[in-house]
């Protein structure tokens, strides 16, 4: 793997925003160059879980009204939305976790929504049965392919970290939805024995105020499209290793659970833990190395580089490439959040959006 000697930089990293307020996890840039970013509700206050960045300014995504919801259930207002995607057709996605603070979920809460950016209006709203969205269901991230099926297709990762983990498929047309991968082990965080990520030089575990630490158990969380749309990627948040699936197999729900299983390809160690993975046009992969404050890139052939290294990326989150060639990536601090550091915050503002170079050209989307 290409890197860094000792700890200097690696690429160039440009700082696009700042944040004051509450921690951001996701970023999606739309083609008209339009940058959305979303706050989950875990604990900070947070006046707007989507909101678009004008001017430098944050302002709430497509409205105030859908940033107030009337409660946890609520299907026609964002309840605590951890990721946002812009799709290839321009149009913006919305995924909420109907989870604040990692309750459990309701039905209505956990939903898909699409919003129309050329009129900043609410499209579609996709909500999921209970036998889909469990409980435990923790929506994290979410990709689409719309050359499947007659409107597409979108693939979501289910993180809970105390149910079962696995990969939820949304027919775009009709809405139907089914959980694949079900509590497979390829979708689950990795025991301590086997992982044990370090984090600015400390081991990265849950560290409650009073008690002892434990490991974070928080499964499929990263989750990326292959070039021509056979393969999707995925890794738990706590691993080092990737795997992908069919994306055929997945698609179709007449195909058992097992039989999507023995598609399932352990693709290796990718060199970092990471938290979010990203695609291009060129077959190349993205991933957050969160343990090194940098992002990594995966080649065609298997090879990885280093993209960008900076002590600034302190926990590199979720990366969106866009048209104009640049890769966009929030750094949040994560791990100094309280839970991880014996009840003490330890998380100094501000946050931050970068974005760094990935290539001459301009970028075709595939996500």
């Amino acid at each position: 793997m290409n890197g860094p000697v000792g700890d200097e930089p690696v690429g160039e990293l440009e700082l696009v925003h700042t944040f004051t307020g509450p921690m951001p996890t996701g970023v999606s840039v739309s083609h008209q160059g339009r940058i959305f970013v979303n706050f989950p509700k875990w604990g900070d206050e947070v006046p707007a879980t989507v909101v678009e960045l004008r001017d430098g300014k944050e302002v709430p995504y497509p409205d105030q009204r859908w940033n107030d919801p009337s409660g946890d259930d609520d299907a026609g207002a964002f309840v605590s939305v951890q990721s946002i995607v812009v799709d290839p057709a321009d149009r913006l996605w919305v995924l909420d976790t109907g989870s604040p603070m990692f309750q459990p979920t309701k039905p209505g809460g956990p939903k898909l929504v699409r919003v129309d950016l050329d009129t900043d209006t609410v499209a579609q709203v996709i909500t999921f049965p209970a036998d889909v969205a469990l409980p435990t269901t923790y929506l994290n991230d979410v990709r689409f392919d719309l050359r499947r099926g007659e409107a597409g297709v979108a693939y979501i990762t289910d993180s809970a970290d105390s149910g079962p983990n696995g990969i939820i498929v949304v027919d775009l047309a009709s809405g139907a939805s089914w959980r694949r991968l079900h509590d497979h082990p390829s979708t689950k965080a990795e025991p301590l024995t086997s992982f044990r990520p370090v984090v600015e030089g400390r081991p990265f575990l849950e560290r409650p105020a009073d008690g002892p630490p434990k490991p974070v158990s928080m499964g499929s969380d990263g989750i990326a499209i292959s070039a021509d749309g056979t393969r999707l990627y995925y890794c738990p948040l706590a691993s080092r290793r990737l795997h992908s699936v069919s994306t055929e197999a997945l698609a179709d729900p007449g195909v058992t659970q097992e039989a999507v299983a023995a598609t399932v390809v352990d693709e290796g160690d990718r060199g970092s833990a990471s938290d979010g993975l990203e695609s291009d046009d060129a077959g190349r992969l993205y991933l957050t190395a969160y343990e090194h404050n940098a992002v990594l890139r995966r080649l065609p052939d298997g090879e990885y580089e280093t993209l960008v290294h900076d002590p600034r990326l302190l926990w590199p989150d979720t990366m969106s490439v866009a048209t104009d060639g640049y890769l966009y990536v929030t750094a949040n601090q994560l791990h100094r959040q309280a839970q991880y550091q014996r009840g003490q915050d330890l998380r100094r503002k501000p946050y931050a959006l970068f974005r760094t170079r990935i290539d001459a050209g301009p970028v075709l989307l595939r996500r």
